[in-house]
């Protein structure tokens, strides 16, 4: 006994030696592992947070500055998590085109398992065949040409009532950022809903979500400290919103439901997303189920990604225009001659402007709706530009920096939509020196729903009025800071005067 109670008192004795040995093997076995692996060039980075304190309040721009000094492929850890930064077209061409399938997943962050019922919906969910069935479903049943055109009459509709409330406001002072927020809340909700809702309450609902969509949670990046968001009170804010918007969604959903029962009488616009997805539901395919926190997953996107960045592209465009009285001028000259006199420009009129179009390329150009597209993840390990890339890498392509590369653009930082006038960029091509929508599997699936709307948008506006700075301030005024978040957004509203143009 005397002799195992000894050998007892030396385990015990040697047990934090033998802890110390076992992690100093560990480490030297990460550490020569690494070595021996080619990784992209990497910033020093802190324990704990990594890299994280270098993001800073305007990421996209700090994460250019960090590429100019590391390269257009390099390697951060935001937290624990080791995070590929594409800063190139050439680098977006890799990940986007090459290697396509292999990022083409979600990493799992939490916010948007919260808010969108387990990352339900098509851009958060993680790459599989749930993913591939609700893409299927948004392709060929949601957002196809022949839905989208016959959204028409929405679109002429809204943007119609708010060339008359402009009308109203000649000589005065308006936001036109909220002016858009309108018209484009109205539009989602009559296409996803069938028709309009409480505009503040729902705006202001709205606005709580993507603000918790954006929050920093430290679980997403450090998971062993996932507990500080529950201490910290942010898993409860965003399940109190989250649980706003669920009993909102149900009581659409139940009068979709009542309505096809015959229960429901009120007047809708036809055949809307909602009615098509409980359509679905009901006479789906054996072999997918399309369950209601999907069905709701996939409304909230659509309010919250449609909304957003179509307000944005927007307001931006008109910004850069007022900016540019001479690019203002020139489309106003386009604009006259296809109108010819009429009294409002309908869609059928878009295809012939040209300089339109271009103008708008050029405004997503310089402010790229989502800065740096959704993250990806890496599923398997690939070689890629020559680096080791490990499975499990998030990965983040930094579309505004490839979008102002002078190695791409000439005068890359101002606002010329002369250069889009004889190239072959366009929404549908395979190009990565611009990616408003992104590209490849993941790309957006929205963009040819926002398109019309926002060349729609902004040619009645043109034609119908000048819009000009308040108070006879001067172009140079307008303050053209960023707000950046998911989207990037003007920081000051857009402030404006209108008045009737003579044509």
């Amino acid at each position: 006994m005397e002799i195992f109670s000894s050998i007892h008192t030396l385990l015990i004795s040697l047990f934090p030696c033998i802890i110390l040995a076992i992690f100093t093997f560990v480490k030297w076995v990460s550490f020569h592992s690494n070595t021996r692996k080619n990784l992209p060039p990497s910033p020093t980075k802190f324990p704990i947070i990594g890299n994280l304190h270098q993001l800073g309040s305007s990421p996209n721009r700090n994460l250019q500055i960090l590429s100019q000094k590391y390269g257009p492929l390099m390697l951060l850890h935001f937290g624990s998590t080791p995070t590929l930064v594409a800063s190139s077209a050439e680098a977006a061409k890799e990940i986007l085109k090459t290697h396509d399938l292999s990022f083409c997943s979600r990493p799992s962050l939490t916010m948007p398992n919260i808010l969108f019922y387990g990352s339900k919906g098509i851009a958060f969910s993680p790459y599989g065949e749930y993913w591939r069935q609700l893409k299927s479903i948004m392709v060929l049943k949601l957002l196809c040409n022949t839905r989208v055109k016959s959204y028409q009459k929405v679109r002429e509709d809204e943007i119609g009532h708010m060339i008359r409330v402009l009308g109203e406001s000649c000589g005065a002072t308006i936001d036109m950022g909220s002016m858009f927020v309108s018209l484009t809340n109205n539009i989602i909700c009559r296409v996803t809903l069938g028709r309009k809702v409480d505009v503040l309450k729902y705006t202001n609902l709205l606005r709580k979500f993507t603000d918790m969509l954006i929050v920093f949670s430290v679980g997403s990046y450090i998971p062993w400290l996932s507990w500080v968001d529950r201490v910290t009170g942010l898993v409860g804010r965003a399940e109190k919103v989250a649980k706003e918007f669920d009993e909102f969604l149900e009581g659409v959903i139940e009068e979709h439901v009542n309505k096809n029962k015959g229960e429901y009488t009120e007047s809708n616009e036809g055949e809307n997303f909602v009615d098509i997805l409980l359509d679905l539901q009901k006479n789906g395919t054996p072999d997918f189920t399309l369950h209601r926190d999907s069905i709701k997953a996939i409304i909230l996107e659509a309010f919250s990604g449609g909304t957003d960045t179509t307000f944005t592209s927007l307001e931006w465009a008109m910004s850069e225009l007022i900016r540019n009285p001479k690019v203002m001028k020139k489309l106003q000259q386009e604009i006259n001659e296809i109108a010819q006199g009429r009294s409002i420009i309908s869609e059928d009129d878009l295809e012939k402007m040209t300089y339109l179009k271009a103008v708008l390329k050029e405004s997503l150009r310089l402010h790229t709706p989502a800065p740096l597209l959704i993250p990806r993840e890496s599923m398997q390990d690939i070689k890629l530009m020559g680096y080791d890339i490990a499975a499990g890498t998030q990965m983040i392509i930094n579309a505004w920096a490839i979008g102002r590369d002078p190695d791409l653009w000439e005068e890359a930082n101002e606002f010329r939509p002369e250069r889009f006038l004889n190239n072959s960029i366009n929404y549908q091509s395979s190009q990565f020196e611009w990616l408003p929508f992104g590209a490849g599997r993941r790309s957006c699936p929205g963009m040819q729903f926002s398109v019309p709307a926002i060349e729609l948008a902004l040619a009645n506006i043109v034609y119908k009025f000048d819009v000009e700075l308040p108070n006879e301030s001067k172009k140079e005024d307008l303050d053209m800071t960023e707000a950046v978040s998911i989207t990037a957004h003007r920081k000051s509203p857009l402030l404006v005067s209108p008045s009737p143009r003579f044509y």
